[in-house]
């Protein structure tokens, strides 16, 4: 599970560098291969694999002929790439999941327990501002 959030800025080859106690949790995981993709709220998703190949599998099991199912299947795995941690830790994110997140030069790594997800610093803030005065509220609707 990850958790945690985390402040880093994009260097000049458009890497961040996973924060160390994430990278911590990477060394005990049996497959170290991770999956980027277009994530929900204007973030990046990174999924490690075991995790995204639930997720695939979660999504294959819905028919393909719902319309809502081909539209998000379309997205999301077109928008995946597999990603590989350099020997220091850090990840490239591709221009087009940039352009998607909002991405230029501070980001935002939040560990929300099965994902980590990569936030543009300023969305990050939008969304934290959009959402603490409701966090009483959402907590009492889904765990009624």
């Amino acid at each position: 599970m990850w958790y945690g959030q985390f402040f880093h800025t994009l260097d000049n080859k458009e890497r961040i560098i996973l924060p160390a106690k994430l990278r911590d949790k990477i060394k005990n995981l049996k497959k170290k291969k991770f999956f980027l993709t277009r994530g929900l709220d204007n973030c990046l998703f990174l999924f490690d694999q075991a995790r995204w190949e639930q997720v695939e599998q979660k999504l294959n099991e819905i028919p393909f002929t719902k319309k809502e199912s081909r539209a998000f299947n379309r997205l999301l795995f077109s928008g995946a790439q597999e990603i590989d941690l350099d020997t220091q830790g850090r990840i490239t994110l591709p221009g087009y999941l940039k352009e998607v997140a909002k991405i230029e030069r501070d980001v935002v790594i939040v560990g929300v327990g099965d994902r980590i997800e990569i936030w543009a610093k300023n969305v990050w803030a939008m969304f934290c501002d959009g959402s603490q005065d409701k966090f009483e509220e959402i907590a009492e609707n889904l765990f009624e």
